[in-house]
Parts: structure tokens; C-alpha cells; sequence
């Protein structure tokens, strides 16, 4: 299977014809993924205007992540998420990051090049 560049979906090409990922469709796995993990409460939505984090729900988890299809045919993703109040951060992100990558590229047969995670919000979690 040869990888072609193409900036606004993930795309492989096969000897039947080509296949194109939508970035919505990434995302939505990815964040479906990412809630998944330990210490991960939700993504999150940062408001321009105020400046308020708000917790988003599980059918709008795609706005939470920013995807990004290089040249070279691989992913980027930007995470904004809520974690969990008294969880080691540094061991969430190295968690989310790791299943994350690995799922996705399963997923999609696409490469992970970059995984950028913005920690928006810290919730206790009744």
C-alpha cells in the first residue's frame, strides 16, 4: 500500500483505488479513545470570547481535538482535555499518548507523526 499527501483527509492509495479518511472521523475515534483513558474526565472547549473551559459532551468530542494530515500522509493531533483532580499529569498524558497513537494507527493505517496535549481543566470526579 503506497501513502499519496493530501492536506484535508488521511489518504491511501491500493491497486483497487483510493481511500480518504475524513479529519472529522479521526477525531471522533481519537477523542472516543482519549475519554477512555485513566484520569481523563472529557475534552475540552475553550470559549474565545471568555475565556471559559466547558466540559464537552460525548457526541461532540471531535471539537476537543485539532487533527492535522501532513504532506507526508501523517497525523497530528492537539488534545484540550479535563483531567481528573490528584492524578499524576506527566503519567495521564505518557498513558493517552500511548493508546492514543496505537489505536489510531490501527485504525486508520495511517503514521502518528505528533500527539500535543493542552490540559485545559482539572475536575474532581465525584
Amino acid at each position: 500500500m503506497k501513502f499519496g499527501g493530501m492536506n484535508m483527509k488521511g489518504r491511501m492509495d491500493n491497486a483497487l483505488g483510493t481511500i480518504s479518511i475524513d479529519k472529522d472521523v479521526i477525531a471522533t475515534y481519537a477523542g472516543s479513545v482519549a475519554v477512555e483513558c485513566f484520569g481523563i474526565v472529557g475534552m475540552a472547549a475553550v470559549s474565545m470570547k471568555d475565556g471559559l473551559v466547558r466540559l464537552l459532551k460525548r457526541d461532540s468530542l471531535k471539537h476537543g481535538i485539532n487533527v492535522t494530515v501532513g504532506e507526508d500522509n501523517r497525523i497530528s493531533l492537539d488534545f484540550h482535555v479535563i483531567v481528573s483532580y490528584g492524578v499524576s499529569i506527566s503519567a495521564v498524558a505518557e498513558n493517552l499518548i500511548s493508546n492514543v497513537k496505537y489505536q489510531v494507527e490501527e485504525f486508520t493505517g495511517m503514521e502518528i507523526d505528533k500527539i500535543n496535549i493542552a490540559v485545559e481543566g482539572v475536575r474532581v470526579i465525584d
